[in-house]
Order: C-alpha cells, then sequence, then structure tokens
C-alpha cells in the first residue's frame, strides 16, 4: 500500500511541475514562489495538527505536490539573475545549500519523530517559510527579463522564441539528447542507493546500516568541502565537458566494485562518485539555462528533469533484472561501461554543440549582411 501512495505522488509531481513551469514563464517567478511555497507551509502546518491517519497522507502529497510547482521558477530565478558567465557559481552554490539541508534534515528529523512528530511538520513549515521570507523581502520579480533582447554573442541560445515548449525543443534537439544522455548518468547513480546496500549486505550483513550510515556521511562531507574547490578549478571548462569528466569519475567510483569487495574500496568509490556527482551537478543546469530561451526557462525546467529524472525511476528496476542474470561484480561492471557509454556519447554532443554554434554564428553574418 505504501508504494501505491509513494508512486501515486510520483505520478503528481508531473502535472504540478508542468504547470509550476507554465506560470513561471507567465505570471511571473516570484509570485509562483510565494504563492505554492506558501501553500505547502500551509500543508506542513496542518500536518502539524494531525494525528497520523490516510488523511495525513493525503495533505503530505498536496504539499510535495505545491513544493514541486515552485521547483522551475526556482530555477528559473536562478537563470534569469545570472549569465553563462557565473550561472556554474550560482548553480553550485544551490547545491551546496540543498545538500546541508538534506544532511541535517534526517538527523533532525530522526530525533523528532521519535519524540515529537507533530515538530516535524512545524519544524518544515518554518523552515519554508523562512526561506520565502528572504525571498520576498531581497528578491525581485525577474520575469521583465524573458523580454529584453539579448545582444551578447555567446548567449544567443538565450534569445526569446515564440510558440510552445515542443516547438522550442524541435529547434534545440540537442536539449533533448543532453537529458537523454543525463537519464544514463542517473541510471548509474541511482545504484548507490539500490545496489550497493545489497553488495553490503551480501559481505557485512551484521553492521550494514553503520556502514551505510559512514558512507553517506563521507558523501556529504565530500560534497560540502570539494564543491567550491571544484567549482573553482573548473570555472574556465565548458559545461557539456564538465559533464563527461563526471561521467568517467562515476565509471572509476562505481565501475571498480566489481574487481574489490574490500569495506575500504567502499569508502574510496563514493569518494570518487562523488567528485563526479558534484562535477555533473553543477553543470547540468547551466547548460539547460545556457541553451535555453529566456521566454521558456520555466517551462523547460520542468520537461527536462522529468526526462533525465526517470534514470532514477528505471535504475533499480533495471539493475533488478541484471540481477537475475549476473553476480553483483558484474553488475557494477555493467554499471560502470553504461557510464563510460554515456560519457562517450556526450563527448559525440560537445562536437555537435560546436558545429551548431559555428552554423548559427554563420547564419547571424548573412541576415545581418
Amino acid at each position: 500500500m505504501v508504494g501505491v501512495y509513494i508512486s501515486t505522488t510520483g505520478i503528481l509531481h508531473l502535472p504540478a511541475a508542468m504547470l509550476g513551469g507554465k506560470l513561471a514563464d507567465s505570471i511571473g517567478r516570484k509570485k509562483v514562489i510565494i504563492i505554492f511555497d506558501c501553500l505547502a507551509a500551509l500543508f506542513y502546518i496542518t500536518c502539524g495538527f494531525m494525528k497520523p491517519s490516510i488523511t495525513m497522507v493525503y495533505v503530505l502529497m498536496l504539499a510535495s505536490a505545491s513544493m514541486v510547482t515552485a521547483g522551475p521558477a526556482h530555477d528559473s530565478l536562478i537563470a534569469d539573475l545570472t549569465t553563462n558567465k557565473n550561472r556554474q557559481g550560482a548553480y553550485a552554490l544551490s547545491y551546496m545549500g540543498w545538500n546541508l539541508g538534506f544532511a541535517i534534515g534526517p538527523v533532525m528529523g530522526g530525533l523528532l519523530y521519535e519524540k515529537n512528530l507533530s515538530l516535524i511538520f512545524i519544524g518544515d513549515a518554518i523552515t519554508a517559510l523562512i526561506s520565502l521570507t528572504l525571498i520576498t523581502l531581497f528578491i525581485k520579480e525577474t520575469i521583465h527579463k524573458t523580454k529584453e533582447e539579448i545582444t551578447d554573442e555567446d548567449r544567443i541560445m538565450e534569445r526569446r522564441e515564440e510558440g510552445s515548449i515542443f516547438k522550442v525543443l524541435i529547434k534545440r534537439p540537442i536539449l533533448i539528447y543532453f537529458a537523454i544522455i543525463i537519464c544514463g548518468f542517473n541510471f548509474v547513480y541511482s545504484q548507490w542507493s539500490y545496489l550497493m546496500p545489497l553488495h553490503l549486505i551480501s559481505i557485512h550483513p551484521e553492521n550494514k546500516a553503520e556502514i551505510l550510515g559512514r558512507i553517506s556521511g563521507l558523501n556529504g562531507i565530500v560534497v560540502i568541502l570539494f564543491t567550491p574547490l571544484i567549482t573553482y578549478i573548473s570555472k574556465n571548462v565548458k559545461s557539456i565537458r564538465r559533464v563527461v569528466y563526471g561521467g568517467l569519475l562515476y565509471a572509476l567510483g562505481f565501475g571498480m566494485l566489481g574487481f574489490y569487495n574490500g569495506l575500504t574500496y567502499f569508502f574510496i568509490s563514493t569518494f570518487i562518485f562523488t567528485l563526479g556527482e558534484i562535477s555533473l551537478a553543477i553543470s547540468t543546469s547551466p547548460f539547460i539555462a545556457n541553451h535555453t530561451p529566456a521566454s521558456h526557462k520555466g517551462r523547460m525546467s520542468a520537461v527536462i528533469p522529468m526526462i533525465y529524472g526517470l534514470g532514477y525511476t528505471l535504475g533499480p528496476i533495471g539493475m533488478g533484472q541484471v540481477l537475475r542474470f549476473v553476480n553483483i561484480n558484474n553488475a557494477w561492471k555493467i554499471v560502470g561501461s553504461i557510464s563510460i557509454v554515456a560519457s562517450c556519447f556526450m563527448l559525440i554532443l560537445e562536437s555537435y554543440e560546436r558545429k551548431s554554434k559555428i552554423q548559427s554564428s554563420t547564419e547571424e553574418v548573412v541576415i545581418v549582411k
């Protein structure tokens, strides 16, 4: 029964994200954030005064859908306030903030769950309202930027377009190709929450929970410590090339578990693939923003994540089927191989992008003449 509600929540997220993207591009980013994040906070507060029941589940589903609806507006706001020169750093900072919350939240939630369940929901509402207050007071609406004429040659792809999101995607197939390849990387990344626990259970069944906790802690520490460093080191590297490097780190980090079973190697693997995670995380959103018309950033922030998000969903299902025919070590080798293949496709896409830009520049010169 739990699986049904989790699946239903996931299904609700699809129209919620599409609605949020459309509204962000029409009525404004800030309005969407204020309306739907406020709704989510109200739903969480409501849960704080309810006893555990099926009704509470429904209210939590609405809260989650409200947060998802506001998601494209948050992404669009960052894209509007940045250019391709500083976008990587902005998204990296956002990524770090998200991971800090992800690290602290479960710890606080675990403590409160045993003592006072209501405070979990009220605390969620309070943190949401605090962030909402900061946005309301210090961030200006940016929807007017979608109507401004972009003259910079290095921002040609961000010039305003007319028509639906599907029309824009047809004219910019590179975004679809990019999303499909990222889907492959997400398939690989999903294995650290599926295949890795299975592997640890098979070799360390007595203290698997403790080991997984330490591995998760290492992942969080590496993200916090190395995101600024990787962002600085790769500041002059194109987003798409950083994705390639991240994919190769995935291949090394995950693939090595197909050859080494010692506990130490799990921590080495986690360190390596987390570096890859950082490289992809600080590159994916900037690439999408750099190739999306200002007029469609909200809708694109909803559609493209739907495509590459399938990797997280298909990863456990697909690898579950693979394990029917191969052992865990060979499964890891397959995971590493998938990442190598995806990295090769991303290199091909980089070449395609380069040729597309040359063609666009040539057409621009012809039009000017």
